[in-house]
């Protein structure tokens, strides 16, 4: 038996190889050739050692990562019968299939990057030293960082646009005939997120819709120290219908590979997704901090290493005749110490030190690109649907609809999806027509999950789609957020740039609803999107400004690259008075083409008083302009709609209230944990004037139904009350 620490393993395994003591090799006919065999041996053998080098490294405080691919090196097989044009979205433990696939593209330097990656050095040419990853913008694999799950709904999404992207006769950033290979652990099968993804593919592909993916489970059997029930995983892959199921050992690199090749001719044939449970083993546990011994029984590891697909395919070199046990054991050697003079050298290298240049990547670089030009006629040609109101005030919801319209004839490259925005135009009615006009291509309803949803996005925008995703309320997006979060925003900062996934994100919410709510439906918290470095968020209060920030938002992600979430207030999308009924208070008229776009964090600013400036947004917005009419004191009065949340540019907000006396907050989310306490925590810090300052929020409560939620949210007369208590006199 073979020591099972990783220095003692490495020592007996090449004694091993000297000896030829080795499994009993397959005696049927080979069908891959010896050079093939010995391509993916030595792929998996670098891997092995390179992850050895890593531990040693990290002994000496050199390298900062130690999950290792050891055991799972059969996925350089399931590389080589793939091409290097199919987007590989990996589990963590796919070093070999790294390796292996660089060999396809000329020039790559793999190992040398890998253990950049491992030393976090910045001259990592994927992350820059931001994390350890596995990608390559050349070698076409994204970036994934933990990868429990959340990269299948994005793997999904990148298939279904590939296929989309054939049909609309649009070039991506893959090639039409690209299939899409996703890696994950066996443990990984029973999260919430792979289930949803898996059921999203399935969903798709009983309707015929192509999706051509290959999702493979690298089934070792534990995840950390839980062990996955035997046969649990075969019975969970092989019920997921239509997706067809492949099994291979992976003990047996020419199995391996030709059941890949098998599979993915059939993907590339059919359009239809497949499954490949792939039989791994895991060794020297789950990470460098990992004792097996804790929760494994000694002989049970030593036995695991008896199975090593290492000496299975020497062993099959050298049945071959391919190499003696003395060949293999000194080019054992060889590439120890070639991976030590490479990690010697990456060891060396500079490390990120500055925050400034650990942030640089956060935001996407802007593309130098033409965007369509906006004319009179072309707003003409957009609104051309809705004769019967082109041309009148309209309020939010009809002013967004006109937006999208003129986004989706002005980009073709727009996808607009979620819950019933299809036939039914969306609960709200905001994606009224679209599916009419446009197709159902490129307006398509989803499944009823938002992880989906939002998975769908991210892989259609890495194939080059501008896809504007709808999330029904906002409280369902936090079922989905860590699609966000951990995916969307991330994968800037974690590509140095190369890599982003823009798109705009519509999510109906905020507080008001009258005759239905609850708070799922009156959800007045987005704190979870301040907390994301890089994304935007913008917040409506009216129609015109509805359709300004839909026109910017759709620029600044197709420019600029970047993820830009649309809050839109459900109580104001039909909003059309302000004090009275019949009033049209609070219509507006649908932008000019000429009509210039707000800056970045520009506020809008309503009168011109400067006794009391009021800063808020959305509903508060409206309530404090009701309150501002009924005391008939606009003369006294200024009123600040944010409308750029976060990030939140507090510099042109001071500007526009520069000359007011005294300040109001008024917040409609929750005093804990809204914008209201960053404003606060600026205006201390910042504000030389020292000016007195009131705050008006929601308390600190859920929702609940019917009008008792008034007594939870502020109100016009709160304000009216705040004012007058400031000075304000009412006229």
């Amino acid at each position: 038996m073979m020591r099972t620490d990783f220095e003692g393993w490495q020592a007996d395994f090449i004694q091993r190889l000297a000896v030829a003591d080795l499994p009993a090799a397959e005696v049927s006919e080979p069908s891959v050739s010896n050079a093939m065999l010995s391509e993916w041996y030595n792929s998996q053998l670098t891997s092995r050692f390179a992850d050895l080098e890593s531990r040693r490294l990290q002994k000496q405080g050199l390298s900062f990562y130690t999950i290792g691919s050891a055991g799972h090196e059969a996925n350089a097989c399931v590389a080589a019968a793939l091409r290097v044009t199919d987007p590989a979205f990996l589990h963590y433990r796919s070093g070999a299939f790294f390796l292996q696939r660089a060999k396809q593209q000329p020039g790559c330097h793999a190992l040398y990057d890998l253990m950049l990656s491992f030393c976090a050095s910045a001259d990592d040419p994927i992350s820059g030293g931001r994390h350890k990853v596995l990608g390559s913008l050349e070698l076409n694999i994204p970036p994934q960082t933990s990868t429990i799950a959340s990269h299948l709904p994005k793997a999904m999404g990148a298939a279904h646009a590939i296929a989309m992207s054939k049909r609309l006769k649009l070039n991506g950033n893959w090639p039409h005939d690209s299939i899409v290979l996703c890696s994950f652990g066996d443990a990984s099968a029973n999260h919430s997120t792979l289930l949803g993804a898996l059921n999203a593919t399935a969903w798709a592909a009983y309707q015929g819709i192509p999706m051509p993916v290959l999702y493979v489970c690298e089934d070792n059997g534990i995840g950390i120290s839980t062990r996955s029930p035997n046969g649990w995983i075969g019975q969970c892959l092989q019920t997921i219908h239509p997706l067809k199921y492949f099994y291979a050992d992976g003990r047996d690199a020419q199995q391996t590979y030709l059941v890949t090749q098998s599979a993915q001719a059939y993907i590339r044939k059919t359009g239809k997704p497949a499954i490949l449970h792939l039989k791994t083993i895991r060794y020297f546990g789950h990470a460098g901090a990992d004792a097996e011994v804790a929760y494994r029984d000694k002989n049970s590891i030593a036995a695991d290493f008896e199975e090593d697909i290492l000496l299975h395919t020497a062993a099959q070199l050298v049945e071959r005749g391919v190499f003696d046990g003395a060949k293999l054991a000194q080019h054992a050697k060889d590439t120890k110490a070639r991976i030590q003079r490479v990690a010697a050298e990456a060891a060396t290298r500079p490390r990120l030190k500055t925050a400034t240049a650990i942030k640089a990547s956060i935001v996407p670089q802007a593309k130098t690109q033409t965007l369509p030009a906006r004319s009179e006629q072309s707003i003409a040609a957009a609104l051309s649907f809705d004769k019967r109101n082109a041309g009148q005030p309209q309020p939010l919801g009809k002013m967004l609809n006109w937006a999208l319209h003129e986004a989706m004839q002005d980009y073709p490259n727009t996808l607009l999806f979620g819950e019933d925005v299809g036939k039914k135009g969306g609960v709200y009615h905001v994606t009224h027509a679209l599916r009419d006009r446009f197709g159902p291509n490129r307006v398509m309803n989803t499944v009823l999950d938002e992880q989906s949803i939002l998975g769908l996005a991210i892989g259609a925008a890495q194939q080059g789609f501008l896809p504007i995703p709808e999330i029904q309320f906002l409280a369902y997006v936090h079922n989905a957020e860590d699609q966000i979060r951990g995916e969307a925003a991330t994968l800037p900062f974690f590509s140095n740039g190369q890599y982003d996934n823009p798109m705009v994100i519509r999510i109906a919410g905020l507080a008001y609803q009258k005759g239905f709510g609850g708070h799922f439906h009156n959800d007045n918290s987005f704190a979870v999107f301040r907390d994301i470095p890089g994304v935007i968020v913008m917040c409506p209060s009216n129609g015109r400004d509805g359709a300004l920030l839909m026109r910017h938002a759709i620029e600044l992600a197709q420019r600029e690259r970047r993820v830009v979430i649309m809050l839109e207030p459900i109580a104001l999308y039909m909003t059309r008075d302000l004090l009275t009924e019949a009033d049209n208070g609070w219509v507006g008229n649908y932008p000019n083409a000429d009509q210039p776009l707000p800056k970045l964090g520009q506020p809008s600013v309503y009168g011109n008083g400067k006794k009391v400036g009021i800063i808020s947004y959305g509903n508060g917005y409206y309530l404090s302009r009701q309150a501002c009419a009924r005391l008939n004191a606009e003369q006294q009065i200024k009123v600040i709609d944010l409308r750029y949340l976060v990030p939140l540019d507090m510099g042109q907000v001071m500007q526009a209230i520069d000359d007011c006396e005294q300040l109001l907050i008024v917040d409609e989310c929750r005093q804990r944990g809204s914008l209201s306490e960053e404003i606060l925590t600026y205006l201390a810090e910042h504000d030389s004037q020292r000016r007195p300052v009131q705050r008006i929020t929601a308390d600190d409560c859920f929702i609940p139904l019917g009008s008792a939620a008034y007594g939870v949210l502020p109100s016009a007369a709160d304000i009216e009350s705040a004012l007058t208590a400031m000075g304000v006199t009412k006229r």
